[in-house]
């Protein structure tokens, strides 16, 4: 019997769509557009901190929301209510989004803003003078999952993480990928902390194991308190990106 050969495959199955994401990365930093990408376990509040910033800041920045779910339109429906733009993006049973799924979301935006006539105003807000016609802001909301959703890269200029109180300071041990690819993690429903044996200590100190560079800002996405902190935060990123 010959010798056996044994040949390790060291090329990442996620090479061809890392490729997509820089590419579509570049782009949107050139059209001067911010996409975050918001992830987060399914009721942790994606949609209910998306409503209240949209509220808080839509006279500030141009926004628009891609919506990502498996099936059903609730959760669009309820950020059109804010009088955004909104496209619904159904993943037809899969768990996350992926660059090309993004692309395909922002073509049917833009083309859903022209349908609408819609004008951004970024060029009254514009940086150094450089005007546009881009939304300056567009939120991304992906399928409610804390695995699949942080091994795609979306394309998007940041990431971050929705983290509700009753879901246990201990997730980001049982899901560390979600918490090492996020810029941000915001702790929402901090109006319930007596109830739950939470320590934002703690929460501190997993989420800092996985990536010690992640801001953490406490937030109630209902009663506002906290909010402050992650809108300065947000506009900060937009100024800069767009810089």
């Amino acid at each position: 019997m010959g010798e056996l050969r044994i040949i390790e495959l060291k090329q990442s199955v996620f090479e061809a769509n890392d490729r997509a994401a820089d590419e579509l990365r570049e782009e949107l930093r050139h059209q001067g557009t911010f996409l975050l990408n918001v992830m987060s376990s399914p009721g942790a509040g994606k949609t209910t901190t998306l409503s209240r910033t949209i509220q808080a800041l839509s006279d500030k920045l141009d926004i628009a929301v891609l919506e990502a779910d498996i099936d059903s339109d609730v959760d669009a429906r309820t950020i059109q209510q804010t009088g955004v733009p909104c496209v619904q993006l159904h993943t037809g049973g899969m768990c996350h989004l992926d660059a090309g799924m993004t692309r395909q979301g922002l073509d049917a935006l833009r083309e859903f803003i022209r349908e609408q006539s819609i004008t951004p105003h970024a060029d009254e807000r514009a940086i150094d003078g450089d005007a546009s016609d881009e939304m300056e802001l567009i939120f991304l909301e992906n399928v409610g999952n804390l695995v699949c959703p942080a091994e795609f890269d979306t394309g998007a200029s940041a990431n971050i993480a929705i983290l509700s109180v009753p879901e246990g300071d201990d997730k980001p041990l049982k899901y560390p990928l979600m918490f090492e690819v996020c810029d941000l993690v915001l702790v929402n429903k901090i109006d319930v902390l007596p109830y739950f044996d939470f320590s934002l200590e703690r929460l501190e100190q997993n989420v800092k194991l996985r990536n010690p560079e992640a801001r953490i800002i406490p937030i109630c996405a209902t009663t506002g308190q906290g909010m402050d902190a992650w809108y300065d935060w947000l506009i900060d990123r937009v100024h800069a990106w767009r810089a």
